[in-house]
């Protein structure tokens, strides 16, 4: 049975935080900082009030229902993957409402991504587990996302996936928390031309 990886998609395999951005400030008026916490301290109306935590939700599930075509895929991440899938099966964990599953699988296939999509909301621990039951236990696996609870979750609930914390947008990259240093990863790497010989070694070389 051939290694699994499961990856998150967006700041992983494509650009979203600044195509929400440029969307926020053309359509909305909405200034996001791309600073501290991506979304909850950074999004602000002209008047500097910052945007309420349940219009940032809306907001968002408004760019994934018009502007998915926006998104732009991470530096090396088709090839990465292309890669990947030689010797491993991939698939993708997003945590997207499910109606968008379909939508994300498309928007990766037009960029050359072709991977099955597993949607899911709140901390992904509980779905990694049921996804590697659900592919088949007892291999290699590694789990890949931008964001540090996620990783924590998965610790938690299959400590032995191996977590690597990667965020392809250099806005972001330096000012989340990190992973490894929670102690929750086991790498942190935010290129995949670093990132591919970490996995590739995770997956079939002598760490297991």
């Amino acid at each position: 049975m051939r290694p699994l990886v499961i990856t998150d998609c967006d700041e992983v395999l494509l650009h979203m935080a600044r195509h929400f951005r440029d969307w926020l400030g053309a359509e909305h008026g909405i200034e996001f900082l791309l600073e501290g916490d991506p979304f909850r301290h950074s999004l602000r109306h002209p008047s500097g009030e910052t945007v309420a935590h349940e219009d940032i939700w809306r907001h968002l599930n408004a760019f994934f229902d018009t502007e998915m075509p926006r998104q732009t895929a991470i530096e090396g991440a088709v090839a990465a993957i292309t890669e990947l899938q030689r010797g491993a099966e991939v698939v993708v964990l997003t945590n997207l409402l499910d109606r968008f599953a379909e939508s994300r699988r498309a928007q990766l296939l037009a960029l050359g991504i072709d991977l099955p999509v597993y949607t899911n909301q709140g901390p992904k621990g509980a779905a990694i587990k049921r996804i590697a039951a659900e592919l088949g236990e007892g291999r290699p696996a590694v789990f890949i996302d931008d964001l540090a609870q996620h990783h924590a979750s998965a610790a938690e609930t299959l400590p032995e996936i191996g977590r690597l914390h990667f965020c392809g947008e250099p806005a972001l990259a330096g000012r989340i928390p990190c992973a490894l240093r929670d102690g929750h990863a086991h790498a942190r790497i935010d290129s995949w031309e670093r990132a591919l010989p970490w996995l590739l070694e995770r997956l079939h070389g002598e760490h297991r």
